[in-house]
């Protein structure tokens, strides 16, 4: 079983915001999956069957700074394992439009994956980076509060397919031959 975690933030005034990114991912694996993300108390999700494996999907609605509460809840209501979670992130050092996989690692400054790593009690899950660019002006935690400007609308709906085409690729082909893929595109 894997599970695919988005992190952003809920409520309608997030939406479409650069933290968001890893909800976009999930939203759109579960259009192309025909996923319908159900609200419970900690998170929305859904499980089902993405290239063969049984995958359950996963928004947390706990504020990014609080994911690894929704995280923790999931692994106890459906039974996955951290090494089974796949958790798609937002990153500011990585221009709009690229995506990078990694396995493992520190927070590096984001504390939703933070958040992941201590509620989990594990840090060697793998990781799909969605670029949202940074700011010169703006502090970070407003930058990424803000939505993508006009001109990066098709980055990022680009990075959002490709991020997605990456999980797909990771459970029909594992994760080094997906790292090696995407990757090298970015």
């Amino acid at each position: 079983m894997w599970a695919v975690v988005g992190l952003g933030n809920p409520g309608g005034s997030y939406r479409q915001t650069r933290h968001n990114a890893g909800f976009m991912v999930v939203e759109e694996l579960a259009a192309r999956h025909g996923f319908t993300l159900k609200e419970r108390k900690k998170y929305n999700a859904d499980k089902g069957s993405i290239k063969g494996e049984t995958v359950v999907l996963m928004e947390p609605l706990t504020f990014m700074n609080l994911s690894g509460d929704a995280v923790r809840e999931g692994m106890r209501r459906f039974g996955f394992e951290p090494g089974e979670i796949i958790v798609v992130h937002d990153d500011v050092d990585i221009s709009p439009g690229r995506i990078k996989l990694k396995l493992g690692g520190g927070a590096g400054g984001h504390k939703g994956i933070l958040s992941v790593i201590e509620r989990t009690g594990f840090k060697d899950f793998l990781r799909i980076k969605v670029g949202v660019g940074r700011s010169e002006i703006i502090p970070t935690d407003r930058f990424v509060l803000s939505k993508f400007a006009p001109q990066e609308k098709p980055l990022i709906k680009e990075a959002v397919s490709q991020a997605a085409d990456a999980v797909e690729a990771i459970l029909s082909e594992g994760h080094k031959k997906a790292m090696n893929t995407f990757n090298q595109r970015s």
